[in-house]
C-alpha cells in the first residue's frame, strides 16, 4: 500500500493535570454537563485551560466562553498556545478574545463561521446570538466562568437560556471559587442550577477525599509557623478599636429593631464583606434610617479599615492616616456644628489617638525646674514582623551558605507575599535600608556593640517622621486658615463664653490621662465631650526635629541605598541578577499566584500575612513538582484581628461547602422548563382576549411570540433578559428614538432613578421626548426602581430642610419632583409608567402588548435617521446630526414644521441662507405657502407696526 493511503495516527493530547483529583474532575467534566465549585485556590485556571485544550486540539468546534476577565482572558490566550506547541496540535486555534474594541459586525461573522474557541463579553453575545449574527445550533459548546454571578437577571443567564432554546445537544459546563453566594437566600444552590440550566452539582472542598489524598501525601511542603508577639501598643490600639467597632454594631441594632440581626456581631464584622451585609440590609429603607445610623455604618468601614492599618502599616504612617480620619470626622475648625463621630466621644477613642502618637514620639519633662513646657523624644516604635523577617532572611542565607549545591529544580529564590502593594513597597525601603546605623551620638568607635549588626528600621522611620512632621505643619496651617475664615463668618454670633472655655477645661467635664505623662496636652476634651484635634506647639517639633536631624551615616547611604526601581531597564539589567540571589516581594493577586510560583520556582516563600488561598496554592505547587522542594515561613500576629480573620475566613469556607453538600443531597432535580416546545394550538389561544365580546380583536390573535425591538444600548440592565423569559422575541437594534418599542405606535424611553436625575441636569430627555413625539402617537416614560429598594422618590428628593431648598427660586433646580411635574406641563401627553421593579415592567410590557400590532424593526431604526425618502420618518430628525440652536431658531420661523424642517436643513447651509433664499427656492423645498410665509417673516422691517 502506498503511504499516501495509510491513515495517519491521532496525536495524543498532552495534559498537565498531574494531581489526582484534578484528573478525576477533567474525566467527570468531559462526560457529562454540570457546575463545579471548587476550593479557592486548588487550581481552577488549570483545569479550565487543559479542558479548553483537549477541545481545541480536536479541532472543527466552535466553543464560547462566557463572563471572563480580561486576565483570565490573557492567561487562558497563553495556556492554550503553550499545550499547542506541547502536543504539536495542528488543528489547535487558540483563544478569541472578542470585543468591540477591535471586532467589527463583519469580522465576527466571519470568526463564529471558522470555528474556534471565542471569549465573548456578556452584552455583545447576547447581541450576537439574537441577532442571528452567531446561530446558537452551531455552537458546540459553551464555559461560564464565576456562575456565582449568573443570576436570574443576570446577562449571563439570558445567554444560557437562549442557547439551550435553540441547542439541545451542546455541552455546557459552568465553574466557580466561590461557594458563599450558593448558600444565601432560599434553596440557592437548586436556583442557581436552574438559572444554569444544569442537573448536576460537583463540589470540590479541601476536605475532600481525593483533594486531601493529592495534597497531603509524602510531598508536602515543610511550614514553619512564626506567631509573632504583638508590642503592648499595639494590642492596646486594636482592643480600643474593638470597643469602638463593638459599641457602633449595638447602636446600630439599638436603632434599627426589626432587622434581621443575628450575623451583626464582633466576629462577623471582621469579614470583609460585613459592610455590604449592613448596607444591603438597611438599602430598602435607607432614606428612612436617621442621620446617626447613616454616620455609623460609614465609621465601621473606617474603623475596621483601622483594625487592618494598625498591623500592615509603620507607627509614623498609621498616626498620619489616624490624622486624616481625625479632621475628616469632625466639623471645620471653628464651626459651630456638631458633627463628630460617636465613637469620637468613647474613651476608646482617646486611647487610640494617645497611643499611636506615644508609638512616634513621646513627652519628658525637662530637667529646668521653672520649665512646664515638655520636650518631644522620638520613639519610633518598630513593627515586631520586621525583626522576625530579618532573622528569617538570615536564617535562608545560612541555609544557602551550607548547601551550596541545589538538590532540586527549584531556584534559590526567596519569595515573600504580602497583602498589598503598600505592603510590598515598605518591605522593600525595610530590606534596603535595615543595615544603615544613623549615630546621633558620638563614642568610640573601638567599642563593639554586639546592637549594631541587628537590622533596625531606625533609617526608615526618621526619614518617615521627618516628612510626617513637614506634612503636619502644612496640615496646621491649612486648618488654622479654615478656623480663621469660620471665625470670620461667625464673627458677632459667637457665645462670648466660649472666649473662656479655650483657656481651661469645663468644670462639668472629666479629664482623663491613660498611662504615663500625656503627650503634649492632647488628653483634654472639648465642650462637647468629644477628642480635639491635636497639633504639636513649634518649639517642640523644633526640637523633635532638631532630634532626627539627617546624619553624617544618612547623608552618606541615601543616594546608595534608597532608589526608585529601574522597571523601565528591566531588560537591560536583568540577566545581571542570579535568581538564588532574588528576593522577590510580591502581593496576593488570585489565580496569578500560581503562574507567579511557576515563573520564579521559589525555593523559600515567606508569607508575611496570611491568606488561605496562597496556602492551598503552594500545596498544589509543591505536590505536582517531585523535584522541587519548598520552604513556607508563616508569619502572623498572636491574639489578633490578623489571625481571628483567617482562621474565621477558613471556617467560613468549610461551613459553606458542608450547607452545599447537605442541600445536593436533599435537592430535587432540577427541570428546565422549555417553552419553545409549547403547542401552537395553545400558544394561538393565549392570545385570544375572552372579556371580549366574540373574543376580542381577532385580527390580533396569533400563534406568532410577541416582538418588542430593544435599543442595543439597553443589554446593560436586566430588563431584556425578563421580556425574553416571558415569552417575548427580542430584537435588538441601533435605536435612535427611544429604547423599548412595543407597537407601531407605542415608544418607550426606560429611566433608571439616578439617570432620570443626570437626564434632567443636562436637559437630554426634553430632547428625547420631542423626538419621540414627532415618530410615534403614544410615547412613554418609564421610571424604573431597583427592585432591591423603596418604591419612592423620597431618597432622592431635596428634603434636607435647608434654608436653600425651602427657596421657592431653588426649589423648582433642586426637587426631582418638580422637575417632573414640569416635564408633564411640557409635554402634556407624554404617559409616565412607575415601575417597582424590572419584574413589574416586565408584566407591563406585556399588558400593553396585548391589544396592540407587532413592531417593524425597520421602521423603528429609520426614526430619527436622515432618510430623505420618508418624511414621516426623518421629520426634524435630520437635525440631530446638525447644530440644535439655529435648529430651534428655524424651528420657530412661521411656515416652517415638523415636516419640512428636514427639507430644508437638508438643502441650506445656515439661517442666513434661508433668509436669503428666494420665494421659488423656498417653495421648492417647503410648498409654496410655507415658502412665501417664511419669506414674508425674513423680510419683514422691524421698524413697521406688527
Amino acid at each position: 500500500m502506498s503511504s499516501a493511503s495509510t491513515p495517519q495516527p491521532v496525536q495524543p493530547v498532552k495534559l498537565s493535570l498531574p494531581l489526582v483529583y484534578q484528573q478525576k474532575l477533567f474525566e467527570e467534566l468531559r462526560k457529562e454537563d454540570e457546575l463545579v465549585v471548587l476550593a479557592r485556590g486548588l487550581g481552577l485556571m488549570r483545569l479550565i485551560t487543559n479542558l479548553l485544550h483537549s477541545y481545541d486540539a480536536a479541532g472543527n468546534n466552535l466553543i464560547v466562553i462566557v463572563n471572563a476577565e480580561d486576565r483570565e482572558n490573557a492567561w487562558i490566550g497563553e495556556a492554550l498556545a503553550e499545550h499547542a506547541a506541547i502536543s504539536m496540535s495542528p488543528k489547535a486555534r487558540g483563544l478569541t478574545v472578542v470585543n468591540t474594541d477591535y471586532t467589527s459586525v463583519g469580522a465576527r461573522e466571519k470568526m463564529y463561521a471558522g470555528g474556534g474557541i471565542f471569549s465573548v463579553t456578556s452584552r455583545i453575545l447576547v447581541v450576537d446570538m439574537l441577532t442571528g449574527l452567531l446561530n446558537p445550533e452551531t455552537i458546540t459548546g459553551m464555559l461560564v466562568l464565576h456562575a456565582d454571578k449568573a443570576v436570574a437577571t443576570s446577562l449571563e443567564a439570558f445567554i444560557i437560556r437562549i442557547y439551550r432554546q435553540k441547542n439541545k445537544v451542546g455541552f455546557l459546563k459552568a465553574f466557580s471559587d466561590n461557594p458563599d453566594p450558593f448558600t444565601t437566600g432560599f434553596s440557592p444552590l437548586a436556583t442557581m442550577m436552574r438559572n444554569l440550566f444544569l442537573r448536576k452539582a460537583s463540589l470540590w472542598p479541601r476536605f475532600h477525599v481525593h483533594v486531601a489524598q493529592a495534597l497531603e501525601g509524602k510531598k508536602k511542603a515543610e511550614v514553619i509557623e512564626l506567631e509573632v508577639p504583638m508590642t503592648n501598643a499595639m494590642r492596646g490600639i486594636q482592643v480600643a478599636i474593638m470597643e469602638c467597632v463593638e459599641v457602633s454594631i449595638h447602636e446600630l441594632k439599638k436603632g434599627n429593631t426589626g432587622l434581621e440581626m443575628e450575623d451583626w456581631n464582633l466576629d462577623s464584622a471582621l469579614l470583609k464583606n460585613f459592610d455590604v451585609l449592613v448596607r444591603r440590609q438597611l438599602d430598602p429603607n435607607w432614606h428612612r434610617v436617621s442621620w446617626k445610623t447613616k454616620q455609623i455604618v460609614g465609621d465601621l468601614t473606617v474603623l475596621r479599615g483601622m483594625l487592618h492599618s494598625v498591623l500592615a502599616l509603620d507607627a509614623v504612617s498609621f498616626l498620619q492616616q489616624l490624622d486624616t480620619i481625625h479632621a475628616a470626622h469632625s466639623p471645620p475648625p471653628g464651626s459651630t456644628r456638631q458633627t463628630q463621630s460617636p465613637w469620637l466621644f468613647l474613651d476608646a477613642a482617646q486611647t487610640i489617638f494617645d497611643t499611636a502618637k506615644k508609638r512616634v514620639y513621646a513627652s519628658t519633662q525637662k530637667a529646668k525646674a521653672d520649665s512646664s513646657i515638655d520636650s518631644l523624644q522620638p520613639v519610633l516604635e518598630e513593627q515586631p514582623k520586621w525583626s522576625v523577617l530579618a532573622d528569617v532572611l538570615e536564617e535562608i542565607d545560612r541555609d544557602l551558605f551550607f548547601e551550596q549545591q541545589a538538590r532540586d529544580d527549584s531556584n534559590g529564590t526567596i519569595l515573600i507575599m504580602c497583602s498589598d502593594t503598600n505592603t510590598c513597597r515598605q518591605l522593600r525601603d525595610y530590606l534596603q535600608t535595615m543595615h544603615v546605623k544613623p549615630r546621633t551620638e558620638k563614642r568610640i568607635e573601638e567599642v563593639y556593640d554586639p546592637e549594631e549588626d541587628k537590622p533596625s528600621a531606625a533609617y526608615m522611620m526618621r526619614k518617615k517622621l521627618r516628612n510626617y512632621l513637614k506634612w503636619k505643619r502644612e496640615f496646621a496651617q491649612v486648618s488654622a486658615t479654615l478656623f480663621a475664615e469660620n471665625q470670620k463668618a461667625l464673627s458677632g454670633a459667637v457665645d462670648p463664653r466660649l472666649a473662656q472655655s479655650k483657656s481651661r477645661a469645663p468644670s462639668n467635664k472629666r479629664r482623663r490621662v491613660r498611662g504615663g505623662g500625656a503627650v503634649g496636652s492632647g488628653s483634654s476634651r472639648l465642650e462637647n465631650g468629644s477628642i480635639p484635634q491635636y497639633f504639636e506647639k513649634p518649639n517642640e517639633v523644633a526640637e523633635l526635629m532638631g532630634q532626627i536631624d539627617i546624619t553624617e551615616a544618612e547623608a552618606n547611604q541615601k543616594d546608595d541605598l534608597v532608589m526608585a526601581d529601574p522597571l523601565e531597564d528591566m531588560d537591560d539589567y536583568y540577566q545581571l541578577y542570579d535568581m538564588q540571589d532574588l528576593v522577590v516581594i510580591h502581593a496576593y493577586d488570585g489565580d496569578q499566584d500560581e503562574h507567579v510560583l511557576e515563573e520564579v520556582k521559589p525555593k523559600y516563600i515567606i508569607m508575611y500575612e496570611p491568606d488561605a488561598s496562597f496556602i492551598r496554592r503552594v500545596e498544589v505547587y509543591r505536590s505536582s513538582h517531585n523535584d522541587r522542594n519548598v520552604r513556607v515561613y508563616f508569619l502572623y500576629y498572636g491574639g489578633s484581628v490578623e489571625e481571628q480573620r483567617y482562621l474565621s475566613t477558613v471556617r467560613r469556607e468549610k461551613d459553606n461547602f458542608t450547607k452545599l453538600i447537605k442541600e445536593r443531597a436533599s435537592m430535587s432535580l432540577v427541570m428546565t422548563v422549555d417553552s419553545s416546545t409549547e403547542d401552537p394550538q395553545e400558544a394561538f389561544l393565549r392570545t385570544i382576549n375572552t372579556r371580549i365580546a366574540g373574543g376580542g380583536k381577532l385580527s390580533t390573535a396569533t400563534a406568532e411570540p410577541p416582538r418588542v425591538v430593544v435599543d442595543v444600548r439597553e443589554f446593560r440592565s436586566s430588563l431584556p433578559s425578563l421580556l425574553h423569559g416571558r415569552s417575548m422575541v427580542i430584537v435588538p437594534c441601533m435605536l435612535t428614538v427611544g429604547d423599548y418599542i412595543l407597537s407601531p405606535n407605542i415608544c418607550i424611553e426606560r429611566k433608571s432613578v439616578s439617570d432620570l436625575i443626570s437626564s434632567f441636569s443636562n436637559g437630554r430627555l426634553y430632547s428625547q421626548c420631542e423626538t419621540m413625539f414627532q415618530h410615534y402617537q403614544n410615547p412613554m416614560l418609564l421610571i424604573e426602581f431597583d427592585q432591591n429598594k423603596s418604591f419612592t422618590l423620597e431618597p432622592f428628593a431635596d428634603l434636607s430642610g435647608s434654608i436653600s431648598s425651602l427657596n421657592s427660586a431653588n426649589a423648582g433646580e433642586k426637587d426631582l419632583q418638580s422637575k417632573i411635574v414640569l416635564l408633564t406641563l411640557a409635554f402634556p401627553k407624554l404617559r409616565i409608567i412607575w415601575s417597582s421593579s424590572p419584574y413589574e415592567t416586565a408584566e407591563i410590557f406585556e399588558r400593553l402588548k396585548s391589544q396592540e400590532k407587532e413592531p417593524d424593526p425597520i421602521a423603528a431604526v429609520r426614526a430619527g435617521l436622515n432618510d430623505g425618502d420618508d418624511v414621516e420618518g426623518s421629520q426634524q430628525g435630520q437635525g440631530a446630526a446638525f447644530n440644535p440652536e439655529p435648529g430651534e431658531m428655524l424651528a420657530a420661523v412661521p411656515g416652517v414644521t415638523p415636516k419640512n424642517i428636514g427639507n430644508i436643513t437638508a438643502k441650506m447651509e445656515n439661517i442666513k441662507e434661508v433668509a436669503n433664499a428666494t420665494v421659488e427656492e423656498l417653495s421648492a423645498l417647503v410648498g409654496k405657502e410655507a415658502g412665501r410665509q417664511i419669506e414674508r417673516f425674513f423680510g419683514r422691517d422691524l421698524l413697521e407696526d406688527s
